[in-house]
């Protein structure tokens, strides 16, 4: 049985392929409802434990990922699991961070890097990436076997 979030919901972003990913802040309150089953944790230092399967990307506020390719591999999986799983990405504020990996998740799923950015911001928060560097990574990024 498919686990998605339903389209609509707050934070949640559908993608072109129909898949759905939810974007939140670590420093708001948990939202109501169901649980995520996996997790993409984009912080400068280890996350809390979390009862769901999860993944830490070392990235530091305002920055960039401190290692491309597990990044990389990060939004892979994420992208992978949003077909038939509840996926969540956030960072503490759930803006800067959080919005680049959706923005580059969206890349993986067919939206063109140099529009990424804005196809976030109208389908996620209008404040979604940034800083003009984290901007920059994601008109740069590309699927694997581009």
């Amino acid at each position: 049985m498919t686990q998605t979030w339903e389209p609509g919901q707050a934070g949640v972003l559908s993608l072109p392929s129909g898949r759905t990913i939810r974007g939140r802040a670590l420093l708001a309150p948990f939202p109501a409802g169901s649980r995520p089953e996996f997790g993409l944790y984009l912080l400068g230092k280890r996350p809390r434990p979390v009862d769901w399967a999860s993944r830490w990307v070392r990235w530091r506020d305002l920055r960039l990922p401190a290692d491309d390719l597990d990044a990389m591999d990060a939004f892979k999986e994420a992208w992978r699991r949003a077909e038939t799983e509840r996926v969540e990405v956030a960072c503490w504020g759930g803006r800067g961070r959080t919005g680049t990996a959706l923005a580059c998740i969206a890349v993986l799923d067919g939206v063109p890097p140099a529009g990424a950015v804005a196809f976030v911001r109208q389908h996620y928060r209008r404040g979604a990436v940034e800083t003009p560097w984290q901007r920059s990574y994601v008109a740069r990024f590309r699927a694997p076997g581009e």
